[in-house]
Order: C-alpha cells, then sequence, then structure tokens
C-alpha cells in the first residue's frame, strides 16, 4: 500500500507516494518549473489564483504515479500539506470568488492592528495567543471593507489546504489547527473565536465544517478521480499547515521537541504543553497537529525572513564567480571561528518579526580593509544566520520551550557545516538531520489518520538520521563571544 502527499507552497507543488510498510519515498516531484506566478497589483500585495494551484497538483500527480508505476486503488490516504495564512473564498456554488490572498501580502496589517488596539492586547493574546496581525481573518476584514460587493457573495473563507481538499473531495471542511494558522481560534473556548469574528462583523457560518486534523475528510469524487488518474473514494486523512507539518514530517510532536528550516527564510518551530504566549508577538503560536482540548501542544512558530537568501545573495555578489555553495563552504572554512571580528545581521528580507517589525536591512559591522576578505564575509553571513535563530529562541525559550535537540531536514543551508555546527555551538543543543521533507510528512500523516499506523511511533519507525551534529567545546567560547557582538548589534535595532 501507498500513502500521497501533497506539500502546496507559494512557489510549487510538490508530491511525493511514499511505500507505508517501509517509509520509503518511491517518487517525488514538483511543478511548475520555473515558479508559479505571485500577483502583485500594488506594493505590498501577494496573491494567486487557486486554480493554477489545482493544475499543478493534477500535473505532479500524474507524474509521481507514472514514476513509481503504481494502481491507483494501491493509494490507501491522501496527506495535505499548505502554504499558511492564506484566504480562500469561494460562494454557494463553492466557485472561486477571487484570487487567494496569501501568506506574505501584507494588505490586512492595519486591520489586525485595529482589532488588538481596540479588543485589547491581554483579551486577544490570552485567547488568540497571537495578535491579530496579517492573518487570514484580518485578509478577510480587507475584503470586506474594500470589495463588499464580491463579500456578500462569500459562502465560506478558506485556507489552501482546505481548497484543495474541497476540490478533492466536494466537502467543505477545516480544522482547528487550520484556524489557529489564521488567527481564528479561541484557545480558552477551544472554539473558533467568536469575539474576533463579531469584532469583524462576520457570520460564523462563513466557517466550513470543522474536521479533525487527523482522520476521514473526504473521498475523492468520481469526476476528480478521473481527473487526476486516482480511484474513486481514496480518502483524505490528513492536513496542516506546511510548519506545523514539516515538525510531523521529523516526528516533532512532544513538548520541548523542536524541528527547523533554513532556506530563503529559516523557521524553528517548538511544541509546548502550555497556552504560553510571547507580549510582545515577536513569536507566533497555534494548535499544533496533534492539540486536543485535554492535551494541548501548541506550537510556537519563530520565523527569520533573511537566512538563506542572505546565502543566495553572498553566492552572486560577493563569492568568486563560478563557485559552488560547497565551494563557499570550503572557502570559510579557512577562517577562525568568529569571522576575526566580521560580524553580519541577516535583516535584509522586510519586516522582522522578531525585532518587533522592524525593516533595518541587512547590515555588515567591523571589517578591516587589511584582515577581511570573500571568506570573512561569507563565514560571518553562515554564523549570522545561525546566530538570529539563537535570537529567536531565547524568546521560545521564555515561554517555556528548553530546547536541547533541534531536529531538521539534510537540506539548504542545514548542508552548510559552519551554519549547523555555530547553530549546535551557540545554543548547545544537538542536531538531527533527516531525509525528509513536507510532502512526504503528508503522507505519513495520511497513514495515521487513515488508521494504517496505529500511531505516530509507528509511523515514524522507519524515520532514520543521515547525519548529528554536537556542540564542539573547542569552539563554544568564541562562538559565545562573536554572539554577544551580534546581540549587542541587535538590541541597537529595536
Amino acid at each position: 500500500m501507498y500513502l500521497l502527499g501533497f506539500d502546496l507552497g507559494s512557489s510549487s507543488v510538490k508530491a511525493s507516494l511514499v511505500d507505508a510498510r517501509t517509509g520509503v519515498c518511491v517518487a517525488t516531484d514538483f511543478y511548475p518549473r520555473p515558479e508559479m506566478q505571485i500577483k502583485s497589483l500594488k506594493a505590498g500585495w501577494a496573491e494567486q489564483d487557486p486554480h493554477s494551484w489545482w493544475l499543478n497538483l493534477k500535473a505532479v500527480t500524474k507524474s509521481v504515479v507514472a514514476q513509481a508505476a503504481v494502481q491507483p486503488q494501491e493509494i490507501g490516504a491522501i496527506g495535505i500539506s499548505y502554504q499558511m495564512h492564506g484566504l480562500v473564498l469561494v460562494d454557494e456554488s463553492l466557485q472561486v470568488l477571487r484570487d487567494s490572498i496569501i501568506w506574505c501580502d501584507s494588505r490586512a496589517v492595519p486591520y489586525g492592528e485595529k482589532a488588538l488596539k481596540e479588543l485589547g492586547e491581554e483579551k486577544c493574546l490570552s485567547h488568540l495567543l497571537n495578535s491579530p496581525g496579517n492573518f487570514t481573518l484580518s485578509k478577510l476584514a480587507w475584503v470586506k471593507e474594500n470589495e463588499p460587493e464580491l463579500y456578500k457573495k462569500v459562502r465560506y473563507f478558506m485556507l489552501p489546504g482546505d481548497y484543495i481538499a474541497m476540490r478533492m473531495t466536494g466537502k467543505v471542511c477545516t480544522t482547528a489547527s487550520g484556524l489557529s494558522e489564521g488567527i481564528a481560534w479561541d484557545f480558552q473556548q477551544e472554539a473558533p473565536a467568536g469575539f474576533l469574528l463579531d469584532y469583524f462583523g462576520f457570520d460564523a457560518a462563513l466557517i466550513p465544517e470543522l474536521v479533525p486534523t487527523f482522520g476521514m475528510q473526504g473521498g475523492i469524487t468520481a469526476a476528480v478521480a478521473e481527473e487526476l488518474g486516482l480511484a474513486e473514494g481514496t480518502p483524505v486523512t490528513y492536513r496542516a499547515g506546511d510548519q506545523p507539518n514539516n515538525a510531523l514530517s521529523l516526528n516533532v510532536l512532544h513538548p520541548g521537541e523542536v524541528a527547523a528550516t533554513a532556506g530563503t527564510s529559516g523557521v524553528v518551530y517548538g511544541v509546548n504543553a502550555d497556552s504560553n504566549y510571547d507580549p510582545q508577538s515577536r513569536v507566533n503560536s497555534f494548535a499544533h497537529v496533534n492539540h486536543l482540548p485535554g492535551a494541548k501542544r501548541i506550537g510556537v512558530l519563530l520565523c527569520i525572513n533573511g537566512t538563506a537568501i542572505l546565502n543566495t545573495w553572498i553566492k552572486n555578489n560577493v563569492a568568486p564567480e563560478g563557485v559552488s555553495y560547497a565551494d563557499m563552504n570550503q572557502l570559510a572554512a579557512a577562517v577562525p571561528v568568529g569571522s576575526e571580528g566580521l560580524t553580519i545581521l541577516p535583516f535584509g528580507n522586510g519586516a522582522e518579526r522578531v525585532l518587533g517589525n522592524a525593516e533595518p536591512g541587512c547590515s555588515v559591522h567591523g571589517i578591516n580593509f587589511l584582515r577581511h576578505g570573500k571568506a570573512h564575509l561569507i563565514r560571518a553571513a553562515h554564523e549570522g544566520i545561525a546566530f538570529s535563530f539563537k535570537y529567536g529562541m531565547d524568546i521560545m525559550n521564555q515561554m517555556g520551550i528548553e530546547t536541547t535537540t533541534i531536529r531538521a531536514g539534510h537540506a539548504n543551508l542545514f548542508l552548510s557545516p559552519i551554519f549547523r555546527q555555530t547553530l549546535a555551538n551557540i545554543t548547545g543543543a544537538t542536531i538531527e538531520l533527516y531525509n525528509t521533507d513536507g510532502s512526504v510528512g503528508a503522507a505519513r500523516g495520511a497513514g495515521i489518520g487513515a488508521g494504517i499506523y496505529k500511531d505516530a511511533a509507528e509511523a515514524f519507525a522507519t524515520l532514520t538520521k543521515v547525519a548529528v551534529v554536537r556542540p564542539e567545546p573547542s569552539e563554544v567560547e568564541a562562538t559565545k563571544e562573536a554572539y554577544h557582538r551580534f546581540a549587542v548589534r541587535c538590541a541597537s535595532l529595536r
């Protein structure tokens, strides 16, 4: 039996077929090539056509089924991971009313800020664990005010993953975890946030039916089965936002466990057992995939915008022409820990929530023209990215998440020996690296939701480490000195 997992990102739709018995990914692919279009009709806006997601999902489904040469009837369940915080609107006939306002669109910021001020920080943070901010419900408030005639036609608002599941099954539903991503979940009531819906003037009937994150969420319709090349009735049994799902893919489910990614932006996601929150909203808290009213599992998410994008910028603009990322790592390895006093703050990719939404830009400090060269800049960039993780993780520690182990995919900046060693040295944590990704995690999640696995322990029994990085005692003191310079510079930005 096989499990099919999808990961709907803003650049592509990835799919993986996983052998349920062995845990081996037998086929994987992504569409489109090049990246999906993001429409920006005005500065700060970001929209995508949900139908384009469907067309790319259709193409990638046919690709992985053909690669693996499996029969549609052999696929036992489907799981969906998706870009968080987006807004999809449909009418009574379940037709999309407008392009989706996606996660990186900032037009709703004033609506979230006004709600926080008028409802009160204590009310919002104690119930929502976050400011209403620039999340899904605030995006809907923008539509209500700015597109009133369209808003009158809205029957349901959904997250991107809800839309994909609806297209597959014909059933409109969502999850508590998903509503919490949209800042529409009341953690004190363990129900949709009625007080915020009332504030914005939204009818609660706009919320789709609630279903469990793991479990039967509908079966593939006959028409869709023919369109995708799957079997009618194949169950959709799991869905989650991309960061909670990344944590699941790394078997991060219990209090104190931490997952990390370091792509264009970097994310640290830790699990808490208490409904704690950061009073300054520098990190966000959501219902994790295994959150239940009687067994709280709160996912605390730290996002740093300027991570691997800095490394790419260094490669394109600083490193010797034609060098690879592996070559850059070798150049940087010749420079001592701390980059001989050179410090880079990687905050050059938009407003950084960890800095209170300041947008200081990337900055380089301490250049000595007689000492520093390209290799120093490469190393300082990798160290600065690791230090930005540490800076944010200190906030998570204050919320009760003590980090002893960090799990991550063996990809992106975690391929850099300097980055991962610096992160281990400065946090004191052991870093475990795995060959997995979001689409594989969604497939395993589907296996849990369908009862093919009796529990998560069985689902992840075949997940194996490919590398382990521990703090290097001989480097810890120099790393701490370099981090102190970094933290002093960060403090001056706020």
